[in-house]
């Protein structure tokens, strides 16, 4: 049974401005005061992950006002407005807030005349503030939101951390995939989710993590449930890894064609991204755990610039062509001389 990734789980649709200022406090520690309105923020929600600078519609252009997404007031705009007399201000100000805005967002410490906080205030619209700088805070606030909002998708497997490297051990039940990963952790490797796996497409890159339920946990068969944090500790867990190879184990077929230079690359495509696949036959007295290892080794020599398959073509082809030109066509030793060690 080829590995087939499940269907995506349908997206979040929205949340709410309560959950993200708690989120953005705990998770994240950023400061955030509130500067009106914070009463009315479990009632407003955010439905996608772009944020915006109002500008131009604080200026009277409100044609293309994205009024849906959050709010980020910074230097500029403030400075726009501290630039106007205390009806213009008003006026300005009433552009946006006609709309029905989720959020706005103070950068940089910048706050608002109290005059403007009333008209927030009288339209609910939560504002906060935050001493970061305006590009640093939305770097943070939008990756937060792209999390929020990322396709995600379930894989049954274990997803493993090999000297850096996120492999997903896959194959039909049964097969070994736990037995694999436990051999991986007792050898100093890490442990990010057993048997469901949960995939976040996130800034074009495959992240893993276990579901709430499993996180921790493995089951062996014929041995039951392990509790890997508790039994191995800290160093060998994970809650999450960027997906890099799929490990695919399957039964030995040998009508089935096998990958034998490693110069034919497969992969298979899991929301969108087509990631590295290896189709490993299992036999008996083969070390599956080791195998492992070579794979993330050989990944990463990949990733540094050397192609031990494509090194050896070109070796081979070295060799021909010093053959077809008339050189010696008897097999060579890999060393010229011994250097009289005869043990």
């Amino acid at each position: 049974m080829p590995f087939n990734p499940q269907d995506p789980i349908p997206r979040k649709e929205k949340i709410s401005v309560e959950y993200l200022v708690e989120k953005l406090r705990e998770r994240v520690h950023i400061k955030i005061e509130s500067c009106a309105s914070e009463e009315c923020s479990s009632d407003r929600f955010i439905s996608e992950a772009d944020l915006h600078r109002p500008g131009l519609a604080l200026a009277g252009y409100i044609d293309l006002f994205t009024y849906q997404r959050i709010q980020i007031i910074g230097n500029t705009e403030t400075q726009f407005l501290d630039h106007m007399s205390e009806d213009k201000q008003r006026e300005s100000f009433r552009y946006i807030t006609q709309f029905d805005i989720p959020v706005i967002f103070l950068t940089d410490g910048n706050l608002l005349p109290e005059h403007l906080l009333e008209i927030s205030r009288d339209a609910g619209i939560p504002i906060y503030s935050t001493t970061l700088e305006t590009t640093r805070f939305m770097y943070i606030l939008r990756d937060f939101m792209e999390d929020q909002f990322a396709v995600q998708t379930m894989v049954h497997g274990s997803m493993m951390d090999v000297y850096g490297i996120g492999i997903l051990v896959a194959g039909k039940s049964g097969i070994g995939k736990s037995e694999v990963a436990l051999d991986l952790v007792e050898r100093g490797h890490r442990l990010v989710a057993d048997d469901v796996v949960m995939l976040t497409k996130k800034n074009n890159v495959l992240m893993s993590s276990a579901t709430e339920m499993s996180k921790h946990f493995m089951e062996i068969r014929g041995l039951g449930i392990v509790d890997v944090m508790s039994m191995f500790g800290i160093r060998a867990i994970r809650y999450q890894k960027r997906l890099e190879v799929v490990l695919e184990l399957t039964l030995w077929d040998e009508t089935r064609e096998v990958e034998r230079t490693g110069l034919n690359h497969d992969s298979v495509n899991v929301l969108g991204l087509d990631i590295p696949l290896i189709h490993l036959p299992i036999t008996p007295g083969k070390n599956i755990t080791v195998i492992a290892e070579v794979i993330a080794m050989n990944y990463l020599l990949k990733h540094y610039g050397y192609d031990p398959a494509k090194a050896f073509q070109e070796r081979i082809k070295s060799s021909i062509s010093e053959k077809a030109e008339g050189g010696d066509m008897s097999p060579k030793r890999a060393i010229e001389y011994f250097e009289g060690d005869i043990e």
